[in-house]
């Protein structure tokens, strides 16, 4: 297992390094104003698309690539057949999730993010403006813009903010890795795409990872 975390890590590494010789690398916090929040995010009025994460500004970039698009629909397809009669809701990006510190105030949630795939189980969370509070699950799908955002800036932010289950996916090389919140700390497992994998957050709810991973 330690040889293959430690390839992973790797190919994590030279994805993020091929991102910044491509030009296409997640770009560099906004600091103009030192601190935003959901109160300034709602005040934009342009048609771009951004999260806010420990009150820094984040662009997404451009719209991800078909086959993104297609895991982040089989994923979806499969979730929602599995989870329609147990009363959760299952969300596509774009969705907005605020994690409030204490206040729930607009001017004092300074993190809100976009996550391609939510699942929320308690529907008091959400609201005309998405999911206020964690969800039960999130699945990242990475992109060559997303790379250190997914697996380390969101992944300390899920952690910190109680989410049960992160997976992060990669649509190349067909690996999931799942991190599963075990006393405030996120256990990390790596599965490659093929076969069943069960949700931890769900007993009995397997995601088809050959047909999650298929050919377009």
């Amino acid at each position: 297992m330690k040889a293959l975390l430690a390839g992973i890590r790797e190919l994590i590494f030279a994805s993020f390094h091929l991102s910044i010789l491509k030009g296409t690398v997640m770009p560099l916090p906004r600091l103009e104003k030192g601190t935003y929040t959901y109160e300034d995010y709602l005040s934009w009025t342009d048609d771009e698309r951004r999260e806010i994460i420990d009150g820094r500004v984040f662009d997404m970039g451009p719209a991800p690539s078909s086959r993104h698009q297609l895991i982040s629909g089989r994923l979806f397809a499969q979730l929602f057949g599995g989870l329609e009669e147990k009363g959760c809701q299952v969300l596509a990006a774009p969705f907005d999730v605020r994690f409030p510190a204490g206040a729930k105030e607009n001017d004092k949630i300074a993190n809100v993010v976009q996550p391609d795939i939510v699942v929320v189980c308690e529907k008091e969370k959400i609201d005309e403006k998405g999911c206020l509070g964690a969800p039960d699950f999130i699945a990242e799908i990475i992109s060559p813009s997303s790379v250190a955002k997914d697996y380390i800036t969101k992944q300390k932010l899920y952690e910190k903010n109680g989410v049960s289950e992160y997976w992060i996916l990669h649509p190349v090389d067909n690996i999931v890795h799942v991190n599963l919140l075990e006393n405030g700390a996120y256990r990390i497992s790596i599965h490659e795409g093929k076969g069943m994998l069960e949700l931890s957050a769900f007993a009995g709810l397997k995601i088809d990872l050959d047909k999650l991973f298929s050919p377009l």
